[in-house]
């Protein structure tokens, strides 16, 4: 009973910290300031396989990455807390770009705001992989319930640490460097 107490005070605490409304990005507290729910129990021995559509319509694999550092955002257009880590991101796949694939799966399609998607990229200049994200990959991923939720997948394919909320750049660098043996 007190382990199902605590699991939805956990999830009632996720959705109301991490939760995605659409507000005003000025809403979303400072990355610095913000708090994201790291699931150190979602580690898995390996990395769900996924097979989708770029926006540009090619097709992505997990697999095809194989050797490097993946990060996966779950993300949307209308999320203010989102949008305020995408510049983050677009620095993290420039700065490692030798060593980091990151993968956003846009999850727009979903709630039906894919035509906002494109504008979005060139608006934010993202330099990354956005892929459209499918009912089937989010359940894979432990069944995405707030976002944004990033994975860290280290270069044999396996889920390092899961992040609920919107995460410090400080914070990815940190576990960038910790995969690479450069800390």
């Amino acid at each position: 009973m007190k382990k199902r107490f605590l699991l939805i005070a956990v999830f009632a605490f996720s959705i109301a910290v991490a939760g995605c409304q659409k507000k005003s990005i000025d809403d979303v507290p400072s990355i610095e300031e913000s708090q994201p729910i790291v699931d150190s129990d979602m580690r898995l021995d390996q990395a769900p396989e996924f097979n989708l559509k770029t926006v540009d319509g090619k097709d992505v694999k997990l697999s095809d990455f194989k050797g490097k550092i993946v990060l996966i955002d779950f993300w949307a257009t209308w999320c203010a807390p989102c949008r305020k880590g995408v510049p983050d991101l677009v620095e993290l796949q420039e700065e490692y770009k030798d060593e980091l694939v990151v993968i956003g799966i846009s999850l727009d399609r979903v709630s039906g705001t894919e035509k906002d998607l494109l504008p979005f990229m060139q608006q934010y200049k993202i330099n990354y992989i956005v892929a459209h994200g499918t009912d089937e990959v989010s359940i894979r991923y432990g069944n995405i319930q707030a976002i944004p939720t990033s994975f860290i997948i280290d270069k044999d394919g396996n889920i390092q640490n899961k992040f609920v909320g919107l995460v410090p750049k400080s914070t990815y660098v940190e576990q960038l460097k910790k995969l690479s043996g450069k800390s």
